[in-house]
């Protein structure tokens, strides 16, 4: 309970680096004045007369509008590094828990065979075991698969869930996911943990944790004997079903009662419908919550992201509950963190850049981008609060649909009440039932003024970025235990097939009428839509120009045209300039960071590697859908990882296993710099004056060599599955 000392201090402090600021934007003018002296530079090229010209025209051309595209893209980028801040909370300082309101936790999964029912199980205990009165806890789990393992492993994570969580609350344990918990070597993190009652306790809960896996693991065996039936999950109805137990067998009276609200959810499916994805199931999830608990806030998690620190709720409130932020605050957006990643991180698994510098520069403006996962939400922002506005009935229908449990959800005095005397409500369970019908949402303007935004793949950034827009704000915390951890990406297949999704739910947004560079400058600040625009250009607008760059030059070396200026011309430091200049400010931010050198190669090399392959390909297939000559698809990134997989994350290799569609264009790129280095050293030894003057595509073709030697190392050194097949 808070004193009355501390009701009047600040919940939540906001810092901003003076220092870091200037660092940024004296490079920001200086970078911006070499690139004006570059255009010069290449423009007075096209106005010299055709025989005084000795490059051809068209790679000229080629080149300089790369680099017109990358000016462009760096240019939007500068938002983001205007005014970062940070931040800090003081959740000691919030009222008693009487006062906290209700949270629903949305918890998302599709496929056991690619998440895990023991993972998705792990995370949905941990955030039953979130440090907040239970009673006004509510977590719903989304099985879009509608699959019986998923429901059966709930049953069985809720018999667990009768032990774990009186033996989190009563030691104050902060690892509360059970596989993290007992996978730890300090496990012991109570002051009391020593005791031999806390020693046999905590036995006696591992050994009920291993016959929960066993139970789980069983079922799943099982589950491939039986086959799904009649149902698949493509076609199923809608099934809503509450998780409880009253036994209380074994259990100490004061933990008999101490539960959160347990519901799994499946919506109906059928192939005749359009689904929508993730987002149609977070809508759903929305509309079935409303008339089951209606709380006003919902945590969204991913189904492998469990909850690393209890406090989370808290500090999320610490600004939900600022009387001059909380009318206009959206959304508390914590960051991404996994437990998975190595010391090497070859692939950029933990995605630094967005979650130390994008999203804290963000915060510094209008808020960070609403991220898919780890976000408390205010439940009003997402639905809107039409009641308040005076809407009639029929409009109101119109937009939400026909259920009037639903419509009444929207007033501030309705509290649905599930247990009658201990019984549950079939009315409501009914209604729930409606409410996750396929088509429900017709006629409506759900995902379309409501909800989650069907417009993009990239549901989470459209829709965040449509409710800044609205003038709803967000806010970013990173503390230093991170609240979430879940697992990434350990291998160069999931890697790229991940980043075909995301590049085609960016370039989705770039392409529609949401743009930010045309829906934005009404609507929001300046700096704020020129970082969405980046983000939701930077697919398309880095693969064009780096495909450009790793060919036209190469080529032009080989054939004797040089298309820089001479190491003699003035132009020449110019070029270098930008060059260094980039190449530095991304290692500086690396290195305060806290990250060693060899992170900014790898993040270099990623960035290549994934701008000639998935952010292409994904554009590519945004492009089509936009046109029609495309449907629209979600892949699932797979989070089973075979023993090779691992051993060759944890030594820093490359995992080559992946599609032809991928190698294909970074074995040719690597193939032709090579070459043309090589040819380009060759030259330099029989032709006197050729290094002046081809030094600029020779350094280039060097650059793109040594950085992806990854790549060489896979095609022509190493002999172990992982390699580039020949």
């Amino acid at each position: 309970m808070a004193s009355s000392s501390s009701s009047s201090l600040p919940l939540h402090l906001c810092h901003v680096n003076l220092f870091t600021v200037i660092i940024n934007r004296l490079h920001a003018l200086l970078h911006s004045i070499a690139i004006a002296f570059l255009i010069y530079y290449r423009v007075s090229f096209l106005f010299q007369e055709t025989q005084i010209r000795t490059t051809p025209i068209i790679p000229w051309l080629l080149v300089f509008a790369s680099e017109l595209l990358l000016s462009f893209i760096w240019l939007l980028g500068r938002g983001y590094v205007w005014r970062p801040v940070s931040r800090t909370v003081f959740p000691e300082r919030l009222p008693s828990d009487e006062k906290l309101p209700a949270i629903d936790v949305f918890i998302c999964t599709t496929d056991p065979d690619k998440e895990p029912t023991v993972g998705v199980m792990n995370t949905l205990l941990s955030a039953m075991a979130l440090d907040y009165p239970p009673d006004k806890l509510h977590v719903y789990l989304s099985d879009d698969g509608g699959y019986d393992l998923t429901l059966r492993g709930m049953k069985e994570a809720w018999k667990f869930a009768r032990w774990w969580l009186p033996f989190c609350r009563r030691y104050e344990i902060k690892t509360r996911c059970p596989e993290a918990y007992f996978s730890r070597i300090d496990q012991d993190e109570h002051v009391d943990s020593r005791t031999s009652e806390f020693m046999a306790e905590k036995q006696e809960i591992k050994e009920k944790y291993e016959l929960f896996k066993e139970r789980l693991m069983r079922d799943r065996e099982n589950s491939k004997l039986g086959g799904r039936g009649v149902y698949t999950a493509r076609d199923h109805p809608s099934c809503i079903e509450i998780i409880q137990d009253y036994s209380t067998e074994g259990l100490m009276e004061e933990d008999q009662s101490k539960m959160p609200l347990l519901v799994y959810v499946s919506r109906e499916k059928s192939s005749s419908h359009v689904h929508h994805f993730k987002a149609g199931a977070v809508n759903v999830l929305l509309r079935v919550s409303a008339v089951l608990s209606n709380s006003p806030y919902i945590l969204m998690l991913d189904c492998d992201m469990y909850c690393n620190d209890p406090t989370s709720a808290r500090q999320a409130m610490c600004f939900h509950f600022d009387p001059q932020m909380s009318p206009s605050l959206a959304f508390v957006q914590f960051p991404q963190t996994f437990h998975d990643i190595s010391k090497n991180d070859i692939y950029d698994s933990e995605v630094r850049s967005t979650f130390t510098i994008l999203w804290s520069g963000l915060d510094g403006l209008k808020g960070p981008v609403l991220s898919g996962t780890n976000f408390y939400i205010k439940r009003e922002a997402i639905c809107g609060n039409p009641i308040q506005k005076g809407i009639d009935i029929r409009e109101l229908k119109n937009c939400y649909g026909p259920s009037n449990e639903f419509i009444k959800s929207f007033r501030q005095d309705y509290k649905p009440d599930i247990n009658n005397n201990g019984e549950l409500s079939n009315m409501l369970l009914e209604e729930a039932k409606v409410l996750a019908s396929c088509s429900y949402e017709d006629h409506t303007k759900w995902g379309k003024e409501v909800g989650f935004l069907y417009d993009a793949v990239a549901e989470d950034f459209l829709t965040g970025f449509t409710l800044q827009c609205k003038g709803w704000i967000s806010v970013y915390v990173a503390p230093s235990r991170p609240q979430f951890l879940g697992t990434s990406t350990t291998n160069l297949n999931d890697l790229l097939v991940q980043g075909v999704r995301w590049g085609s739910g960016l370039v989705d947004v770039a392409i529609s009428r949401f743009c930010p560079l045309l829906y934005g400058p009404t609507r929001t600040s300046f700096l704020h839509y020129m970082c969405y625009a980046e983000l939701s250009l930077f697919p398309l607008l880095y693969s064009l120009p780096l495909w450009c760059l790793a060919t036209i030059p190469q080529l032009c070396l080989l054939n004797g045209i040089s298309l820089y200026p001479k190491v003699s011309n003035p132009y020449f430091g110019v070029f270098l300039f930008i060059f260094m200049s980039s190449l530095s400010k991304h290692l500086h931010e690396v290195l305060i960071t806290g990250r060693p050198v060899r992170k900014w190669m790898n993040e270099h090399r990623i960035w290549m590697m994934k701008s000639v392959t998935c952010h292409l390909y994904g554009s590519l297939d945004s492009i089509l859908k936009k046109f029609g000559l495309r449907e629209a698809s979600f892949l699932t990134t797979n989070k089973v990882a075979d023993d090779e997989q691992i051993k060759l994350y944890q030594e820093g290799k490359f995992d080559f296993r992946t599609s032809n569609t991928f190698l294909v264009p970074l074995v040719t790129l690597m193939l032709v710099n090579m070459a043309s280095f090589v040819g380009g050293v060759a030259r330099i030894i029989v032709m006197e004056n050729y290094c002046k003057m081809m030094f600029g595509q020779i350094l280039l073709s060097f650059y793109i060599v040594a950085m992806n030697y990854g790549i060489i190392e896979g095609m022509m050194i190493r002999k172990d599955k992982g390699r580039i097949p020949s």
